[in-house]
């Protein structure tokens, strides 16, 4: 995607980037919020990384045993919008939940996608294997990007990164998902899932967008635990 496609959101990008408004307080405030969110993204990750680097071995080994190929997954996604108008984009990975071959089997697949919108979901997907369906159920493949997380590709909290065929489908709604760091989990993740559609989706971003605050991003990590527990409204 070139930086002309997105030239009509660069002046309401580059104001998230400098503030939203000319009002000093305001974008000290920002600031502030900005450099808290990031240290808080680094010890945050580290503490989860370490944490959880024995257990991901043993589910590494398992997911091999029944599936030959490589246990991570890394897929490009998309960040967000820089001051030039520059779409960046990134390695996001996870612990694979599918058959190695899922990539190549995604276009026989087109016409049982349940989704709206630029989104793809099937409830029952042939490609997912036994471990793939319960870590996806409970989120567990999403841990490795943590990794994402450290090296500041992602936020704790945040939109989540779509992929760049699903952004090179969005209207300008949709666009200003883009306009901020996306992240591990967000109020999409809390109280959508997929039981919500694409609208629903870009609301719910938009609204954390607007919202966001150190005190949201910790009431929204401590009920993306919950959720992970429940595993409600996963797909």
């Amino acid at each position: 995607m070139l930086a002309s496609d997105v030239a009509f959101l660069v002046p309401e990008l580059v104001s998230e980037v400098e503030g939203p408004v000319p009002v000093p307080v305001r974008l000290n405030d920002r600031v502030v919020y900005r450099f808290v969110k990031r240290i808080f993204d680094i010890v945050f990750s580290l503490c989860a990384i370490t944490i959880l680097l024995v257990p991901s071995i043993f589910l590494c080994i398992a997911i091999r045993i029944e599936s030959p190929g490589n246990p991570l997954y890394s897929q490009k996604r998309v960040g967000r919008i820089g001051r030039n108008g520059e779409v960046c984009t990134f390695d996001m990975y996870k612990f694979r939940s599918m058959h190695k071959d899922a990539d190549e089997r995604l276009a026989e697949l087109q016409e049982l996608n349940e989704a709206d919108g630029p989104l793809f979901k099937i409830k029952d997907d042939p490609r997912v294997t036994r471990i793939g369906r319960f870590i996806r159920k409970h989120s567990i493949d999403e841990l490795p990007q943590f990794l994402n997380c450290l090296a500041g590709q992602l936020s704790c909290v945040g939109p989540r990164p779509p992929l760049p065929s699903e952004v090179a489908q969005y209207d300008e709604r949709a666009m200003q998902r883009l306009s901020v760091k996306p992240g591990l989990t967000g109020y999409w993740q809390v109280w959508g899932r997929s039981d919500t559609g694409f609208d629903d989706m870009v609301a719910m971003d938009l609204a954390y967008i607007e919202e966001r605050s150190f005190a949201t991003d910790l009431r929204v990590i401590v009920e993306t635990t919950s959720v992970m527990m429940s595993g409600k409204g996963a797909c």
